[in-house]
């Protein structure tokens, strides 16, 4: 119970101002979530735009315990269906339990606009529960995203969550999270692959954040990444296997510990 006191403390500041948005995906959360640049089945929740380089269908689930806190637990779902121009995309995430608990959930299209160049936009149902006398507050918000492949190593994005900022109370006027993210990654090889993000919340000062991809042999990948404000570290691993890929892995936050993480996604084999 302590350690839920203390962690609802540290908190609040993120819980204030990130409602209905939370990074999902293994692979991402092993990254530091420098994930704008990434091209697999969770862009939906990252970069729209990205998700325009999909050629395949896939669906995933994802599972995140903050700092092994039953309370603090987020579940996520996505689903991708590449169509004859463009992608289709619908996801949803839940984060909290019965006393604070916030939502999302949104449907996603994505085209390529040249060989290199892909944009998206999606809409989102949002929402934040509190326990009574309070209730809930949702609504719906707009977000988009931007994905180029400058050379054949070097990529860059970028994605802005709740683009009219949606008002979620008038007291201080209080609103949902708007979100912006840049990044950018670079592929050494066909083994290793880096990457970096600047997050800005605009309540909050800059987030950088940096990751690395490690693939010693196929099928498996080890990730690490670190990010600042506040500082976490992260870690795990992957299993990419034709139609099946695994995600697993952790973050370390010094002052609460342990945040586990795991993802699995299917995909057609085509």
């Amino acid at each position: 119970m302590l350690k839920f006191l203390f962690a609802l403390l540290f908190m609040l500041p993120i819980l204030a101002f990130a409602q209905a948005w939370n990074p999902i995906g293994g692979k991402s959360a092993s990254m530091a979530n420098a994930s704008v640049t990434n091209v697999d089945a969770w862009s939906f929740h990252h970069n729209p735009g990205a998700a325009g380089a999909l050629t395949k269908r896939s669906i995933g689930l994802f599972y995140e315990n903050r700092f092994l806190l039953q309370e603090l637990q987020t579940q996520g779902i996505v689903v991708n269906q590449p169509l004859k121009k463009g992608v289709i995309s619908v996801g949803a995430q839940v984060y909290g339990f019965e006393l604070y608990r916030t939502y999302r959930a949104g449907i996603g299209y994505a085209l390529p606009l040249s060989d290199r160049f892909y944009a998206g936009v999606q809409l989102n149902y949002l929402g934040v529960q509190l326990r009574e006398p309070y209730g809930t507050k949702h609504g719906a918000s707009a977000e988009m995203g931007l994905y180029a492949k400058l050379t054949d190593n070097w990529t860059l994005g970028v994605a802005v969550f709740n683009i009219g900022r949606m008002k979620l109370a008038d007291f201080q006027d209080d609103r949902f999270t708007t979100l912006m993210r840049l990044g950018t990654g670079y592929s050494f090889s066909e083994q290793v692959t880096v990457v970096a993000e600047a997050e800005k919340n605009l309540d909050y000062p800059i987030r950088a954040k940096i990751g690395i991809d490690y693939q010693p042999i196929t099928p498996f990948s080890i990730r690490a990444g670190v990010a600042t404000e506040p500082l976490e570290l992260t870690f795990g691993f992957g299993y990419n296997w034709k139609w099946l890929q695994i995600d697993l892995g952790s973050a370390f936050q010094y002052q609460l510990g342990w945040s586990p993480h795991f993802s699995i996604t299917f995909s057609d084999q085509k």
